[in-house]
């Protein structure tokens, strides 16, 4: 095998492994996909995926076959106290910002099975299963994998680039040499799946019972599936706790016994927070749960490596490409490192208001929220907009508030066919401006060439007239005038790079975005050029 250069080795072929080389594939690189085990893990784990996490799955052109296996939620996503009461109520109905439902709700392994067999479709990605890495070595341009296979005994691979979607006990990070931080949040919670054999209707479909006699979460597991997840008391061992007989003894409070429920799966997990200092160093890479981890509560896990995915897959390409210098690579890190400890920190808060066991302090929670009138806004940690952290976003020009957020996906029309934005415009950068394109810059030939160099697509959005798109909702042209804006540039992961409120200061906002896509001042010349003989 060692006779083959590979573009990209992902290390792990859970969801993170298989979305970036699906990612990476549909640009055109060659890409390896390894696995230690021989056939997939066939118990469910994540449930959950939020709009933006759909759109991440619609740029891997499955849109349909991920919505055959998933379902939105139809109303709330409760809290309640020991008597019942709803401590607070978040609304996760209807349609996101980006276009899908605000939050889904799968089965794991379905999921994996389509992700799989979109990769196994394409020519230039290999996935081999049975395949466990067991040495890396870096060299100047290439990173050499040492592998064993079931099938094929101990051999080496090359490639461009190794990223490890390898899970918590990463064997990529060891080569990293990074250190980890700890938030030091550790709670054990036995999870348990079942599919109910009954016609039970589930309202709300989603809530978490905050009773400190034994704090129990409540979803969806997917189509014809629930889950339940129970907190580990004082006095119970993880032993104990991590049995059938205990699962059928918690559930039977729930009304679940044997004769309307199939236990799927039990499972005790330690809930942690904690993150890598360093995602890359040279050619390495790490994505997933190899770069961090964190509690389920505000089911932001596998979301997060998705995210970790579509921010490092567009970056990649243009390095494998000799469109950027290698140098990009290290705002992989900068950005989502940032991003991630939203996330994180989210769900650390949201585990303390759930992870209460004393009484007194539980009924002073009650009463708090209670005075709040269930208004998630009154009664929950109030954390900042996610937002990248420093890398490939405009530094002192345009909008901050939008600068390193994610853009929204409103429908547009064009040729008289109605669709998402991304659908209808296709994968890449965008440059949008409501109404029309201005004269001046439509017709400024070195602005186009630079458009076109940096692979950047210019439309102009509008209700009614000669745009490049229409507006059929109004949402796009609500959207600019509430954020006063005139032009906004759109990375290829969907994150706004900038954003303008005066027209005058486009060709700023483009010359920035070259200079940040280069990633560095030196010539492009040499990285272009080996590219073209790899």
């Amino acid at each position: 095998m060692n006779d083959t250069m590979y573009d990209a080795v992902i290390v792990g072929a859970g969801p993170v492994g298989l979305s970036l080389g699906r990612m990476l594939g549909l640009n055109g690189h060659q890409v390896l996909i390894l696995d230690r085990w021989p056939q997939p893990y066939p118990l469910p784990r994540a449930v959950h995926f939020d709009d933006e996490i759909g759109r991440i799955f619609q740029s891997m052109e499955l849109t349909d076959q991920i919505k055959a296996v998933s379902e939105g939620v139809p109303d709330f996503y409760e809290w309640r106290n020991a008597e019942g009461e709803t401590l607070v109520r978040i609304d996760w109905s209807g349609t996101g910002p980006c276009g899908w439902p605000t939050a889904s709700f799968f089965s794991q392994p379905q999921v994996e099975a389509l992700l799989a067999d979109a990769v196994e479709a394409m020519d230039n990605v290999t996935l081999m299963r049975a395949a466990e890495a067991v040495g890396i070595e870096e060299r100047d341009d290439s990173v050499r994998v040492t592998l064993h296979s079931t099938q094929i005994g101990q051999t080496t691979v090359d490639a461009r680039f190794v990223v490890g979607c390898d899970g918590a006990k990463s064997f990529v990070r060891e080569h990293l040499g990074t250190t980890m931080h700890d938030e030091g949040f550790f709670f054990d919670w036995l999870i348990v799946d079942v599919m109910p054999k009954d016609d039970v209707e589930w309202s709300p479909q989603n809530w978490q019972s905050c009773d400190p006699a034994r704090p129990t979460t409540l979803v969806s597991g997917g189509p014809g599936r629930r889950r339940w997840e129970f907190m580990r008391l004082p006095g119970e061992t993880r032993a104990q706790m991590n049995t059938p007989e205990k699962a059928w003894q918690l559930l039977e409070a729930w009304g679940r016994t044997p004769e309307n429920t199939e236990l799927e799966r039990h499972a005790l997990y330690t809930f942690s927070a904690r993150w890598a200092e360093k995602w890359n160093s040279g050619r390495l890479a790490i994505a997933g749960d190899a770069a961090h981890q964190m509690p389920p509560f505000a089911g932001q896990g596998m979301c997060s490596g998705l995210r970790d995915a579509a921010n490092l897959a567009w970056k990649l390409d243009r390095v494998l490409r000799g469109e950027s210098t290698q140098e990009l690579l290290d705002t992989y890190t900068s950005e989502r490192k940032a991003h991630l400890q939203h996330a994180i920190a989210m769900s650390v808060e949201l585990g303390r208001v759930i992870c209460v066991l004393d009484v007194e302090i539980a009924a002073e929670r009650d009463a708090r929220m209670l005075a709040g009138g269930a208004d998630p806004a009154k009664v929950l940690p109030i954390s900042a907009l996610p937002v990248l952290g420093e890398g490939v976003c405009a530094e002192d020009l345009g909008i901050p508030d939008l600068r390193g957020t994610l853009a929204p996906q409103f429908p547009v029309d064009r040729d008289s066919r109605t669709d998402l934005l991304d659908d209808i415009t296709g994968p890449g950068a965008l440059l949008l401006v409501p109404g029309t394109m201005p004269a001046a810059d439509q017709h400024d030939p070195a602005l186009l060439d630079q458009l076109v160099r940096l692979e950047v697509q210019p439309l102009a959005i509008a209700v009614t007239g000669s745009a490049d798109l229409q507006d059929p909702t109004g949402a796009w042209t609500d959207w600019f005038t509430q954020n006063r804006v005139a032009a906004v540039l759109i990375r290829p992961d969907h994150y706004i790079f900038g954003a303008v409120t005066d027209i005058a200061e486009l060709s700023q906002l483009v010359d920035e975005y070259q200079d940040r896509i280069a990633a560095s001042t030196s010539s492009l010349e040499a990285v272009r050029a080996a590219s073209a003989l790899a």
